[in-house]
């Protein structure tokens, strides 16, 4: 049998990936032996003769190679040639080309349940490349201290807290991380709450989903707000329930719009999702007197309300509750990083009892590992020093944009009183916020169309929010400029349509 000789050419370099060249080098091969394309035995290029190929030092391309023979991948023979080693490890029978055989079954017909019921909001994996990234819920890596989350994550690998991170923790969570939130997170917004009231989740939708599984039936009735963030209404249509929305105005939910006998009423008071307006504190205490003369459950989704650098944040609804009647849902992913996907439920033991059971059947409980350093980053300090960086660098940036909205006179629809990190905006009669999303991509820009909001809207969306937490104040100026023009282009457009 002829030997398979490996072209140079499997190669590919990305300058401008953060992974390094050695990495890429090592990860085309490992997926090359893994998948099957190239077997035991194979010959790869020369060092030499890769690094002139790729262009880059010939010490990169043998580091590469020296790391893949240390781990049983390559075997080197004589002075320079490399083989894909008889002993590497290979991925499983069935693997490679012969997993794309067609199936004989029929997945749509076995498919008992269809979950895509939501329009998704569209964020690009690779929005860095964009130069006006007006992207909500996104993160300015200048602003987060990397470096003190790396001790932390350091930290939480030390010996003691390996071997606690390392045994099973059936279905509990981190209680460094638990004390933190009843000891501080939760008294800052007027919350009492003792660690069986606490259900760490992997992040807000987590939370919310347990509660909505826990609270609600067929034929129970449901009320969120309108708009309203496209996965909680999805989540809610889908436990069968009778789901209201109720509009909002300037101060969130309106009460008179209320159904006569609601089970449970999702709100977002402190920061409404996504038109940021904030609920004032006599609708709140009606809200509760209102709770308790219809015997409704309330669950509140307090995301945001460290962003407040214009005035201090509203009182969180449930540190207002006198009869135990809010479910209070936090979150670290929205203030810290949203890939971080780490949140807590707050409610009587009885809810945390069931939900934690609920929770045990899916994931068992959030990565030991992720909830120790956040409980370290939490304890050392660093998160409220990001936090008063964030509201420092995003007060600005908040001045800057709505000075750049008026002057372009797109006309702010809402934003928060209290600071936050988006506005909401509305765009003239007959405009389509999804064509306006898509063609603003060709002039570098991304906003998102308010659609996915408003489920059942007829006829184009002419709403859309703008994000500041991911662009500099210096390009904010040119970005709407570059908003405002496309509006008016295809205003035009359409007016000689």
């Amino acid at each position: 049998m002829s030997q398979q000789i490996v072209s140079e050419t499997i190669f590919f370099i990305d300058r401008k990936s953060r992974s390094g060249l050695q990495n890429q080098i090592r990860e085309t091969l490992v997926s090359a032996v893994l998948s099957g394309r190239l077997v035991p035995g194979a010959r790869l290029p020369s060092t030499r003769k890769l690094a002139d190929y790729l262009n880059i030092s010939r010490i990169t391309v043998t580091l590469a190679y020296q790391e893949l023979a240390s781990q049983g991948y390559l075997e080197a023979r004589g002075r320079s040639a490399y083989f894909v080693a008889d002993t590497s490890p290979q991925a499983g029978p069935g693997s490679g080309e012969s997993a794309a055989a067609e199936s004989s079954v029929n997945w749509p017909a076995k498919i008992k349940a269809s979950f895509s019921i939501a329009k998704p909001i569209r964020k690009p994996l690779d929005w860095h490349r964009f130069p006006f990234p007006f992207l909500y819920g996104q993160m300015d890596p200048t602003l987060f201290d990397l470096s003190a989350w790396r001790d932390c994550a350091r930290r939480a690998l030390a010996r003691e807290d390996f071997e606690l991170m390392a045994g099973d923790f059936a279905a509990a969570d981190d209680v460094q991380l638990v004390n933190y939130i009843c000891s501080r997170s939760l008294p800052n917004r007027g919350i009492k709450a003792s660690p069986d009231e606490i259900l760490v989740t992997v992040g807000a939708q987590n939370a919310l989903w347990l509660t909505i599984q826990l609270m609600l039936k067929p034929g129970s009735v449901a009320v969120c707000e309108n708009p309203c963030h496209p996965d909680l209404s999805a989540a809610l249509h889908l436990s069968g329930a009778d789901v209201t929305a109720v509009d909002v105005d300037e101060g969130g939910l309106r009460l008179d719009l209320l159904p006569a006998k609601p089970d449970v009423v999702f709100v977002t008071p402190s920061h409404h999702s996504p038109t940021a307006a904030t609920m004032p504190m006599e609708r709140r205490l009606d809200l509760l007197a209102e709770a308790e003369k219809r015997d409704f459950i309330i669950v509140e989704d307090d995301y945001e309300f460290e962003m407040s650098f214009l005035k201090p944040p509203s009182p969180a609804l449930k540190s207002l509750d006198r009869n135990g009647r809010v479910l209070y849902v936090g979150s670290f992913s929205k203030s810290l990083f949203p890939g971080l996907r780490l949140g807590y439920l707050a409610a009587p033991a009885p809810v945390i009892r069931e939900a934690r059971a609920l929770r045990a059947l899916m994931l068992r409980h959030p990565p030991g590992h992720l909830q120790r350093t956040v409980s370290y980053f939490l304890a050392l300090g660093h998160y409220d020093a990001v936090i008063r960086r964030m509201r420092l660098e995003y007060r600005k940036r908040h001045e800057v944009m709505a000075a750049a909205l008026e002057r372009h006179r797109l006309k702010i629809a809402g934003a928060s009183d209290f600071g936050g990190t988006s506005f909401w905006v509305e765009g003239p009669q007959g405009l389509d916020a999804d064509r306006l999303m898509n063609e603003l991509r060709q002039d570098g820009v991304l906003i998102e169309t308010g659609s996915p909001f408003f489920p059942d809207m007829d006829g184009p969306c002419r709403f859309f929010r703008m994000g500041y937490s991911s662009i500099p104040a210096g390009r904010i100026e040119e970005g709407v400029a570059r908003t405002a023009a496309r509006i008016a282009a295809i205003m035009q457009d359409q007016a000689a349509a």
